[in-house]
């Protein structure tokens, strides 16, 4: 049995290379991560993309809230995938509902072929589904590689029962990754209860700004004085993660 792959969220190069040399396998490049992440910027795909070696995947997302699209939405998703492609990331990462909360299995079919030869990752939009099992089925049908979830609870720790059952269901058909509240101390456990092989971790450091002029007066969208720290994943985070499921 291969080792377990680790994929860390990231949003910016700094965090991809420290991703990288702590370990990983692979990235998922986003932006807006306070709001769950969202399409990053044609600048930043390009950057990290020269920066690693690793697998790079990038979230296809127009906008934060729910994810049930509109036609200008998709048409959106449709050119960023593209863009995607041409910028060289081995994979995409999208996740289309409808107003039921089922999976939209047809436009999502219709993105992954768009997205071929990419591997494709349905992210956690599957948890805010209206049944997992089905889901389940329904992600299959499209033709996706990976499911991100966090059994439909808010981390996957609290979770894995139904991370255990969705392994089962899958039966080898789709890769089921957990994704949330995944760290050092909790990955092995969980590795070994779910029985799956790849783990996607956030592992963000708060890093303070290097500014020494800080107006503290006035926000931009953050909480108070939120300008004035970065979150970065750091490589000792990601390397001390690596250590504690390296002998699984």
């Amino acid at each position: 049995m291969g080792k377990i792959l680790i994929e860390v969220c990231v949003d910016s190069a700094a965090s991809a290379c420290a991703a990288e040399r702590g370990g990983a396998g692979r990235i998922e490049l986003c932006s807006g991560l306070l709001e769950g992440g969202v399409t990053p910027s044609t600048g930043l795909i390009e950057l990290v993309r020269e920066s690693v070696t690793i697998g790079l995947h990038v979230m296809i997302r127009p906008r934060g809230g729910d994810f049930c699209y509109d036609d200008a939405e998709s048409e959106i998703m449709r050119r960023d995938i593209v863009n995607a492609k041409q910028l060289g990331a081995d994979g995409v990462v999208f996740g289309i509902l409808d107003i039921d909360g089922r999976v939209d299995v047809e436009r999502t079919r219709r993105l992954i072929e768009l997205a071929r030869p990419l591997r494709v990752t349905f992210h956690r939009a599957f948890d805010m589904s209206a049944d997992l099992s089905r889901a389940l089925e329904d992600v299959c049908a499209a033709g996706a590689d990976r499911i991100l979830t966090s059994g439909g609870e808010q981390t996957s720790v609290v979770g894995r029962e139904m991370i255990t059952r969705l392994v089962g269901l899958a039966n080898g058909r789709i890769t089921i990754m957990p994704g949330s509240g995944i760290n050092e101390r909790n990955a092995a456990g969980l590795i070994q209860e779910t029985g799956v092989r790849e783990i996607h971790v956030g592992l963000r450091s708060a890093v303070p700004s290097p500014m020494r002029h800080q107006n503290r007066q006035v926000t931009m969208g953050a909480a108070k004085g939120g300008e004035y720290v970065r979150l970065r994943v750091l490589e000792e985070s990601v390397r001390n993660l690596h250590r504690a499921i390296a002998n699984l």
